[in-house]
């Protein structure tokens, strides 16, 4: 065992403590397990370090937070959260949106972009979760609902519909890319997989009011089966993730594809967090829900997009995030802000230098209980 002197933060030394306790917390019957029995052992790695970790912490997320930010696109080693604290977020959210509905010189393009934005991370020893905003592959929009123009892909793309093979071409389009994506072993780098979010509203082609249960139950198998089973992806986490529209478990397993296609569970909302109202006590009851759920199911659970836009209270991160996280009971492993758009004056959710939130976002990061990249060590090992 290594030894880790008395030189480390309190933050880290916090950490490796709870790093040692790995191997007593993994004799547990009730652990959560991935369900892919290949899987790679950085993946196992992972999984184990998130459930480890989230009885005692969270680690922090955001969305695009290395390929942009407020006012800047691109560059190496930067983001906004970097910037205001001296670490990225531990965990770093990428989008396979641009690896299907265009030509192949462009989805090469991207694939490189991706490459590099991941390997980055993994290097680092941060965390990458992947979102698919996946443009509709039956009608020429892209993945937003729209009722003139949209097709009810769902139906078309499951085994049996018109699209099917289509649907396969664009899955081992990603499986290509992920197999590619190799640490310096070799060894595909793991990555939490998270398609079709938000799957109980009607704003994405996938969603609830443009697809059966069942039709989507078998998409979601289907996508799990075949990129772990025939194209031999074997370093994802597979997130099930709904909105925040349930108010109990039986709602939130409304459209769950069963334990044996689901790594983690989470939950979007940004409606109780100060988007539509400040309500962090249904915030919470949901939280509690998911955690409950995964606890009793095996699954590791996040909170797994939030945020407020434009962050126009400035003591946000502590009297309206933080105390939710920190709920008794909660034990969920990351929690991921939006992201912060390049172009937009207003559309971001991370402070970046001289936004109004950046000391409280610094009390934030400084609160034990909060990881950021810099507060990882080991977490693929």
């Amino acid at each position: 065992m290594k030894i880790y002197t008395l030189s480390f933060s309190p933050r880290l030394a916090v950490y490796m403590i709870s790093i040692c306790w790995m191997g007593n917390v993994n004799a547990q019957n009730n652990d959560p397990k991935l369900i892919d029995q290949a899987a790679t052992k950085e993946t196992i790695a992972l999984f184990n370090h998130l459930h480890t970790l989230s009885k005692d912490h969270i680690l922090f997320g955001h969305q695009h937070a290395t390929e942009y930010g407020h006012g800047w696109y691109g560059g190496d080693n930067r983001s906004d959260v970097h910037s205001v604290t001296g670490s990225h977020p531990a965990v770093i959210g990428v989008d396979f949106s641009g690896l299907s509905g265009r030509t192949d010189a462009l989805i090469e393009k991207e694939k490189t972009a991706l490459r590099k934005i991941i390997w980055d991370t993994y290097k680092r020893g941060g965390v990458t979760t992947v979102s698919w905003h996946f443009n509709n592959p039956v009608s020429p929009t892209d993945f937003y609902w729209n009722d003139s123009t949209a097709a009810a892909a769902v139906k078309d793309i499951i085994p049996g519909g018109g699209y099917h093979q289509r649907y396969k071409s664009i899955l081992a389009t990603i499986a290509d890319l992920v197999h590619s994506i190799k640490g310096a072993d070799g060894n595909p780098v793991p990555m939490i997989f998270r398609p079709y979010h938000e799957f109980d509203g009607n704003w994405f082609w996938w969603g609830k009011g443009h697809c059966s249960r069942e039709d989507f139950i078998s998409l979601w198998r289907f996508t799990v089966s075949y990129l772990r089973d025939t194209l031999q992806v074997h370093n994802f986490i597979y997130a099930f993730s709904p909105d925040c529209t349930f108010n109990s478990e039986n709602e939130f397993m409304d459209r769950y594809p069963g334990n044996a296609w689901v790594d983690l569970v989470g939950m979007d909302d940004y409606a109780d967090m100060g988007r539509d109202r400040y309500d962090t006590a249904a915030a919470i009851r949901k939280l509690k829900i998911v955690s409950g759920f995964a606890e009793k199911n095996g699954k590791l659970a996040a909170f797994t997009e939030t945020g407020l836009e434009s962050i126009p209270n400035p003591e946000w991160w502590t009297t309206t995030l933080l105390p939710v996280l920190m709920t008794k009971g909660l034990h969920l492993s990351y929690v991921l802000v939006w992201r912060n758009d390049s172009r937009s004056p207003t559309h971001y959710y991370a402070p970046f230098p001289g936004q109004v939130s950046v000391p409280d976002f610094l009390k934030f990061y400084k609160d034990p209980f909060t990881l950021f990249e810099k507060d990882l060590q080991g977490i693929y090992r």
